[in-house]
């Protein structure tokens, strides 16, 4: 094995001859088997077992295992998900996929599957580990071709941390010959007004260190990636933690409440969801002839949440959150009463299923609104003459 894999044996994917074993591992851990027998309560161990045991490297593990299970997941929370605008990718080069962020662990596994099936590999994904709540989690994600994006770091820690992530997103691509699904920010944004952070840029850019930022960018042929679900299960999580953050300043989530997003996440209802590659941001990034590097950054995530919100999928609840919002009929000809009734409605029984001694009605209200509409205001923006 090469000096340059084991450098980055701390955070890369597990390599093919640490699969079987690593499988045996998660096959005993009690955690897993909780979690396998949520999903599938009808699952026979015994046959399951024998399944994963059969794997010899990741890309069996994926298309075995991991394939099948998303799939249906998918198919159960959301009447149909497609891929748009995949026909534009140029296959030569390998992309790191920048993307809005809407579900902890279906974005980068819907997207896998339907790579897959457009006859795409699938991407490495970038994984917090803040999500690593138990070994076997860990273990699992590394089968599944994530990478580790270390947090809750000093300031000392954290470039060294950063500077160890841009070298081998770098070397992902243009070595390994590996496209990376990121998202734009730590974390979802929990109104929808998704903004690529600044800082993430700059990280990706701390590599090699001797090229420009735009250089060092450009080197990894990123290409924006808008994620739109009709209906966001968490939404009722995300309102209430906005009542929590709003009662208390010091409010902070728990473990517990991370699973918790994870589970409805990935188990609660999406509506139709649509992920819709952008283009290639090299050629803007060329345009960008600002000479302070330090607002270099800025403009080049202003570049990116550009072609994010302009490929957003629009859909009627949109332009009904963004009506109830605003108190005005600005969109009434994109949905009908009958569709404004069902919305409210399921906004509702949203509110109901949040679990605190006293729910602020009128201000979660706002909150959802404010989610479902704010996806509609940036793509107004974003492609306005």
């Amino acid at each position: 094995m090469s000096t340059m894999t084991n450098k980055f044996d701390d955070i890369a994917p597990l390599y093919d001859h640490e699969v079987e074993q690593a499988i045996q591992e998660i096959l005993v851990d009690p955690g897993f088997q909780h979690a396998v027998r949520y999903i599938m309560p009808d699952i026979n161990w015994d046959d399951f077992s024998a399944e994963m045991s059969s794997y010899k490297t990741k890309e069996e593990f994926q298309t075995k295992m991991i394939y099948p299970v998303v799939r249906a997941l998918g198919m159960k929370a959301s009447p149909s998900f497609k891929l748009d605008k995949w026909e534009t990718i140029d296959r030569s080069v390998e992309h790191l996929f920048l993307s809005n962020h809407r579900d902890i662990v279906l974005d980068a596994g819907l997207l896998n599957i339907l790579r897959v099936e457009k006859g795409f590999k699938t991407t490495e994904i970038a994984i917090g580990d803040n999500l690593l709540i138990h070994p076997w989690i860990d273990k699992l994600v590394r089968l599944n071709k994530s990478f580790i994006v270390r947090r809750g770091l000093s300031l000392k820690e954290r470039l060294i941390a950063s500077k160890h992530m841009s070298e081998y997103i770098h070397y992902a691509i243009n070595t390994k010959k590996e496209s990376i699904w990121i998202a734009q920010r730590e974390g979802r944004a929990k109104n929808s007004d998704d903004r690529t952070q600044d800082s993430l840029l700059k990280m990706l850019a701390l590599y090699p260190e001797d090229k420009s930022f735009i250089e060092s960018l450009k080197e990894m042929n990123l290409i924006p990636l808008s994620i739109s679900y009709e209906y966001d299960p968490t939404d009722y999580l995300k309102a209430k933690e906005f009542q929590q953050k709003r009662d208390d300043p010091d409010f902070k989530k728990t473990q517990r409440d991370d699973l918790l997003n994870m589970e409805i996440g990935i188990l609660g209802y999406k509506g139709n969801v649509i992920f819709r590659f952008g283009k290639c941001i090299n050629p803007e990034l060329d345009k960008i002839t600002e000479p302070d590097k330090r607002l270099q950054p800025q403009l080049a995530a202003q570049i990116i949440d550009k072609e994010i919100h302009s490929n957003y999928e629009i859909y009627p609840c949109n332009y009904i959150a963004h009506d109830l919002y605003n108190k005005e009929r600005r969109f009434s000809d994109k949905y009908t009463d009958s569709q404004e009734d069902e919305f409210k409605a399921y906004l509702d029984k949203q509110i109901k299923k949040i679990d605190l001694d006293y729910i602020d009605y009128d201000f979660v209200w706002e909150k959802m609104l404010e989610m479902y509409s704010n996806t509609l205001k940036n793509h107004l923006e974003a492609t306005k003459g």
